[in-house]
């Protein structure tokens, strides 16, 4: 076999001018005497077309496409427990506490669950105002760290919010600091579930405490007899009243809280006695006057209540109490113009107050104004509708 019958099977060849081959541009096939035929050659292509399809042998497309099955997954990014507390604490920053509490019960999920977790729940739970699950947290907080006194705190006031005062006294009682996250004062929140589960001396000490005065002294019991009351404890707050009376007599704003008490109690002549007293010991009190005004309107002394409301309104021009009382004597003194002033007054100051729209309605009724009646009227039903409403 010569030199030309060697060339690869199927070769295409443009031979330069001049070599000893065929013309440029024409394929050279081997001839009938090679070991080669066409048979065989087409046979061989044949075979490898069908190894391809089959997959035995790999091309670009194939290939590529196996790539991206096999590609293995990016391994997740591990997050320390730090960094998740201070995500945390961000979003619960951000009021978003939903997301706070699924990225703590993510680190939950882990064994063992890291150290502090119950913690960061008790705190976030407390700040969306879910009291129940952050007294649980908290609880658990301590089991693990009997020193966290932010999660005692937090325990304590939680407890008392969730309404549950008598398991708020323990934690708040051992508390020797005060953290600013709790929001509110906890020895107030401590004196009230003493109130609460009728432990008086305790919540007397509390107040006694809080005001920075002896825990026997007239003060302390002025001080308890006003929480009392404001809680709807009227008689032992009487008995309270009457006490710090008795350990000073001069003492200013006792006679007029006992005079509330009886107000409250609707013991007319009473009250009116321990306004009078509190007034010869407190004569430049706007609200001793107030006060008293509203115990001559309830026995119909209109005209007393009138000198006394403008005295205490001389003293007082930014409380809207003695307007609206103004208003609502002069309205039953027959003076409607005046109680309309009056009362447009107290509007100025508190526009969302239901009592005075009502009042002004029913003066505009009198005026003959029934449009303005109707309207002011209507407006006072809206805002005590609303009030009710109100979580």
């Amino acid at each position: 076999m010569n030199e030309r019958q060697g060339l690869s099977v199927l070769e295409v060849a443009r031979m330069p001018d001049g070599n000893a081959g065929p013309p440029s541009g024409r394929i050279r096939y081997p001839s009938a005497g090679n070991s080669f035929c066409l048979s065989t050659i087409f046979s061989g292509v044949f075979l490898m077309s069908f190894l391809f399809l089959c997959g035995a042998v790999p091309g670009q497309a194939q290939g590529s496409e196996s790539a991206k099955q096999i590609e293995a997954p990016k391994p997740k990014q591990i997050v320390s427990p730090d960094a998740a507390f201070a995500e945390a604490r961000r979003l619960s920053q951000q009021g978003k506490f939903e997301e706070a509490i699924t990225q703590l019960d993510a680190l939950a999920a882990k064994q063992p669950a890291p150290k502090g977790l119950s913690h960061e729940l008790g705190v976030v739970y407390y700040k969306k105002g879910d009291y129940l699950n952050a007294a649980a947290n908290l609880k658990k907080a301590l089991a693990e760290n009997p020193a966290d006194n932010e999660a005692l705190q937090l325990l304590g006031i939680s407890s008392y919010l969730a309404g549950r005062p008598a398991d708020a006294i323990a934690p708040l009682e051992k508390v020797q600091t005060w953290f600013p996250s709790a929001n509110v004062d906890a020895s107030y929140i401590l004196g009230i579930c003493y109130i609460q589960t009728k432990d008086y001396p305790g919540a007397r000490k509390s107040f006694a405490k809080m005001f920075a005065v002896a825990p026997d002294s007239a003060a302390s019991y002025l001080f308890t007899a006003r929480m009392l009351l404001r809680q709807d404890f009227a008689p032992i707050a009487e008995e309270y009243a009457k006490k710090a009376i008795e350990l000073d007599p001069k003492l200013p704003l006792a006679h007029m809280l006992l005079g509330e008490i009886y107000l409250y109690k609707s013991r007319i002549p009473e009250a009116t006695e321990q306004f009078q007293k509190e007034l010869e010991l407190n004569p430049g009190d706007a609200a001793v006057y107030y006060k008293l005004a509203d115990a001559y309107s309830r026995a119909q002394k209109y005209e007393d209540a009138e000198k006394l409301l403008q005295r205490s309104i001389w003293l007082d021009a930014t409380s809207t109490g003695p307007y609206i009382l103004m208003g609502k004597v002069l309205e039953k003194k027959g003076e409607p113009l005046l109680a309309a002033r009056a009362l447009q007054r107290a509007l100025a100051m508190d526009p969302n107050n239901p009592i005075p729209h009502h009042l002004l309605g029913l003066a505009y009724r009198e005026l003959g104004q029934m449009d303005d009646a109707d309207r002011e009227l209507k407006l006072s039903e809206q805002l005590q509708n609303r009030g009710e409403t109100r979580p």
